[in-house]
């Protein structure tokens, strides 16, 4: 497809503005092989009606400003020389200066050989250049379309916001021909493909080119200005619960329903405009952890939650491996970036414990995920709507609120798993469930959570309508309530709450606690037994007082 044919079917009709048209490349190192470097311009001018090989300018899509900046595999391979690093560096300064999102379409062969160093520091440029827009915070949404190699793919198309690419389309650093030619090895069916780098994390999704303007216009739309209200819709106000206390391993069983909704299920249903974003960017997607953008009570927000599934394999019970918490600091980073509310559903018995998750390095995505949250320059809410499972709920949990619903738990450790370690018997998990307070009317007197969303009778699964409504109500509430706190008081409140959770009491501090305790008893039994049996205490104490003899003066003892 050519430039201005994608141009036409991305823009709305009319509103493309070109700019830095008439640039043209010099011959700076009198490049010539069959022909001269100036002979095979002419030839690509001629052919495509194009000055040089990407065309930028100003638009709108689907009514939201943006900036396009696409570029022409028909002229000379797409390939970037200093002409076209010039034009995709002026685009993205451009969307800095004016706050404007940027779209590129990348369609190449990678660096122009015609010009040697020259063309291949532009990647060097261009990269600089997407950097200081992603500092301002502006969007940056990247698509790849067929085929996209070399210096292109591996400067400012890796390092969109968003990635997307076309189905099928061949994608990678070195081209599939230049790796087999030169490392002497085939290479395996379905690489340096579209598909090929959502399943390994690379790329957030693959969207035909029919649906591209349609999925730009609800990124843009999560990302405008006019979805950062001041005020979110009013809720009605929230109820008290009754939070009856009854058999904790009642409440886990809940929790644990396969019937129960969960992430996706109230995402569907609580959150408008969901656009959906897969990947680490590192090593693989995990379908453990659902993210993206969306809009709650109008206002825009980052979404995520683990998911279990309801019995799909892939989802593993929700159980993340290491690429699902990096794909969870992705999400961190985005609404940071963005200057948007964090919205988590926690529901996960715990993260994956296989060798593999090990090896990928569990631990160090779990701490990673805490150290996030905890300076997140964001308002962050957490619900846990299902079952929070140690380190593995709680690194998306670290938020400046905490909710649960009514029939969930959210526990250092399963059940089971204090059973095998306390009585060398994971069958007697009912027996130890009471003890560890895993249920919200304990973690409310724990100061733990901060308040617990009603179910419908008989819990979520019975009505999971009425469930996610009252989520929604809640969410509502709260995103509204931490979005309107200054950002350093927020972050200080964050630090304060964590920090205060099993404080170090001083030795004088407990002292002088457990002498209030004992004047409060000794008044308290004055009350209690009246003033006769106070007098006669007093009484009795003061004959025994007489009875005792004098005792002899001691000998002054030596310092």
């Amino acid at each position: 497809m050519k430039a201005r044919e994608r141009i036409e079917r991305l823009a709305d009709a009319g509103s493309f503005k070109e700019t830095d048209r008439y640039f043209s490349a010099a011959d700076p190192l009198h490049f010539a092989d069959d022909k001269s470097y100036p002979e095979r311009l002419k030839n690509a001018r001629e052919k495509t009606g194009l000055r040089d090989a990407v065309v930028t300018g100003q638009c709108r899509i689907g009514g939201f400003p943006a900036i396009l900046a696409v570029l022409d595999f028909e002229f000379m391979g797409g390939s970037m020389g200093s002409v076209v690093g010039e034009k995709i560096a002026r685009a993205f300064e451009r969307a800095t200066r004016e706050d404007t999102p940027i779209v590129t379409v990348a369609t190449s062969g990678g660096a122009r050989m015609q010009e040697g160093m020259i063309s291949l520091l532009q990647m060097a440029k261009t990269a600089a250049a997407a950097t200081r827009l992603r500092e301002r915070g502006v969007p940056f949404v990247s698509i790849l379309s067929n085929p996209t190699t070399g210096g292109i793919y591996a400067s400012f198309a890796c390092l969109g916001d968003v990635i997307l690419a076309e189905p099928g389309a061949l994608i990678g650093f070195a081209g599939p021909r230049v790796v087999e030619q030169t490392m002497g090895e085939p290479l395996p069916p379905g690489s340096h493909t579209a598909e090929f780098l959502l399943e390994h994390g690379m790329i957030d999704a693959v969207v035909e080119p029919a649906r591209l303007k349609s999925v730009l216009t609800a990124l843009l739309s999560c990302l405008a200005d006019e979805f950062r209200p001041e005020q979110m819709e009013t809720v009605r106000k929230e109820q008290p619960v009754a939070l009856p206390e009854g058999r904790s391993w009642d409440v886990v069983q809940r929790a644990r329903r396969d019937d129960r909704p969960t992430s996706l299920d109230y995402i569907g249903r609580v959150f408008d405009d969901f656009v959906e974003l897969h990947g680490d960017r590192l090593f693989g997607d995990d379908p453990a952890l659902v993210m993206g953008f969306a809009k709650l009570g109008g206002r825009s927000v980052v979404v995520m939650g683990q998911e279990r599934g309801h019995g799909d394999a892939r989802r593993r019970g929700g159980r993340m491996l290491p690429e699902g918490y990096r794909k969870a600091q992705r999400a961190m980073r985005l609404a940071e970036k963005f200057r948007l509310p964090l919205v988590s559903l926690i529901d996960t018995p715990g993260a994956m414990p296989t060798f593999e998750a090990e090896e990928r390095g569990i631990a160090m995505s779990l701490a990673t995920c805490l150290s996030l949250m905890s300076d997140l320059r964001t308002p962050t809410v957490a619900v846990v709507v299902g079952e929070g499972g140690s380190g593995g709920a709680l690194a998306l949990g670290a938020c400046d609120r905490v909710l649960m619903q009514e029939n969930t738990i959210y526990s250092v450790i399963a059940p089971e798993g204090a059973a095998a370690i306390l009585y060398r018997d994971s069958s007697r998990a009912e027996d130890i469930s009471d003890q560890l307070k895993l249920t919200p009317p304990d973690l409310i007197k724990l100061h733990i959570v901060d308040g617990v969303i009603p179910e419908p009778e008989g819990g979520a699964h019975a009505d999971p309508e009425s469930a996610a409504r009252e989520l929604r109500d809640a969410l509502v509430r709260e995103v509204s309530e931490v979005d309107n706190i200054p950002l350093k008081k927020l972050l200080r409140q964050r630090y304060e709450r964590y920090r205060s959770v099993g404080a170090y009491s001083s030795a004088l501090k407990e002292m002088m606690l457990e002498e209030a305790r004992d004047f409060t008893h000794g008044v308290a039994d004055l009350f209690q037994g009246g003033w006769s049996a106070a007098r006669d205490r007093f009484s009795h104490d003061d004959a025994a007082d007489a009875a005792e003899p004098e005792p002899e003066p001691a000998e002054p003892a030596n310092e």
